[in-house]
């Protein structure tokens, strides 16, 4: 990864550390030289996703609920605020713990961060536009959710917990950055966290089905996981206190990106139709003209590429062999 971020080194308290993109987060910060205490209470996460970075000097963790009062020891550079389930079946499982995470949990990490005069970056959701009327998304728009939908647990929880991150920055002049994360793929995803990307691939290598919800012409955008974390990282180092979405604009029908996914697994699973989920929004694309203006930011990784990654760890992951040409 390119090092363009113009950042000291820090001390990190990362919350949702031993998560998908948490350890991600994690791996990338302590490679550039940081300080990282990862706070986990391990619901979603996993220590699987962060044994490589426990032997690290550099590295803490601390095994918690950020729902309940937060204590770091020491200085803190940065509050970087991750935790919360985030797949649809964690946080259709898990409702009331999806809402304090976003309104205790945010309100927590906030105050930490203002006790140690540190800096705190929210990953927000591209949820948070619910089923959106206005397509693709920019941040000046507002979004389309149902607050007592099964969704709203998750979609509300992200939006509350903008608002507070924003009162914080007006009233007590926190320095704070909001990030709406649009749906990211890659190596570390659970097998069976329901999402688009690890259900097709799983399903695929296993030879089953691959599961598409309605008709399959619903779009999303997806991106691989080394891109968002360039993307946070730009933005830990611009004074930009705004929502930035951070996504991959390349769009894509769910029948077509499953029959990707076929085609590059070289499974011969078929295509199983089942019924709409409430709320599930039609369309997702991000308009990404602010991350472009203001962090110098786009996607570098073609889904084709970060899907070959992905679909070889995934393989790997199993136990099952490579396929022809995968290393």
């Amino acid at each position: 990864m390119s090092r363009d971020t113009e950042l000291p080194p820090l001390r990190v308290v990362l919350t949702g550390g031993a998560g998908f993109i948490g350890s991600h987060l994690a791996e990338d910060l302590l490679r550039d030289g940081h300080r990282v205490v990862v706070v986990d209470n391990l619901v979603t996460g996993k220590l699987e996703n962060i044994a490589s970075l426990r032997s690290d000097p550099h590295f803490e963790f601390i095994y918690h609920d950020v729902s309940n009062h937060l204590h770091v020891a020491g200085p803190v550079d940065w509050v970087l605020h991750l935790a919360s389930p985030a797949s649809p079946i964690d946080y259709l499982n898990l409702p009331i713990q999806t809402l304090k995470v976003g309104s205790l949990g945010t309100h927590n990490a906030l105050g930490l961060a203002r006790a140690k005069g540190a800096a705190f970056l929210l990953a927000s959701t591209s949820e948070v536009y619910g089923d959106p009327a206005v397509h693709p998304q920019p941040e000046t728009y507002w979004g389309h959710v149902n607050p007592i939908g099964p969704r709203g647990v998750y979609d509300e929880a992200k939006r509350f917990s903008e608002a507070l991150t924003m009162a914080y920055h007006r009233q007590h002049g926190l320095d704070t950055r909001i990030v709406r994360i649009f749906n990211t793929y890659g190596p570390r995803m659970r097998a069976q966290d329901g999402r688009v990307v690890s259900s097709f691939i799983v399903q695929a290598l296993a030879g089953q089905p691959l599961t598409i919800f309605g008709q399959g012409q619903q779009t999303r955008s997806f991106q691989f996981v080394s891109d968002l974390v360039r993307g946070l990282r730009l933005l830990m180092a611009r004074p930009v206190h705004e929502p930035v979405n951070i996504g991959n604009p390349e769009e894509f029908t769910i029948q077509g990106f499953a029959e990707l996914v076929l085609r590059l697994s070289g499974s011969s699973s078929r295509l199983s139709f089942q019924p709409l989920p409430q709320d599930d929004p039609q369309q997702r694309r991000p308009d990404i003209t602010r991350a472009r203006e203001l962090l110098g930011w786009e996607p570098e990784v073609r889904a084709e590429e970060g899907l070959r990654r992905t679909i070889a760890w995934y393989r790997s992951n199993l136990g099952l062999a490579p396929a022809l040409g995968e290393k």
